[in-house]
């Protein structure tokens, strides 16, 4: 099982970044996906997710208006679009899948909202 994040980087505060997780080694379409961040000195949360068949989404406060969530069962991959960042998105963004007991994660990518 792998999942494999990338576009994270340095990004001014109002600016875009766009996340990719490639997902292998499980039947993607069974699995809920999600994107969780962790920011330094603080927990783990939820940023967005976007369950299998049918696709209902939903954001945590902080990322609605903002991110969009996307999923593409034929290629594995789900994404994050984030726009208007800002300092405090600055984090590790992690890939998750979930299937009832099965649950995977990436190895992240940070992202850093900075002037």
């Amino acid at each position: 099982v792998q999942l494999v994040e990338s576009g994270g980087g340095l990004v001014h505060p109002g600016g875009s970044l766009n996340l990719s997780c490639a997902a292998s080694g499980f039947y993607f379409n069974n699995y809920d996906m999600s994107w969780y961040r962790q920011a330094p000195g603080k927990e783990r949360e939820l940023v967005a997710r976007i369950y299998n068949f049918g696709g209902r989404i939903v954001f945590a406060d902080s990322a609605k208006g903002r991110f969009t969530i996307s999923r593409d069962n034929h290629k594995n991959m789900v994404y994050l679009q984030m726009s208007t960042l800002k300092p405090e998105d600055t984090a590790v963004y992690y890939c998750n899948a979930n299937f009832g007991q099965y649950d995977y994660w990436g190895q992240g990518t940070q992202v850093t909202v900075s002037s």
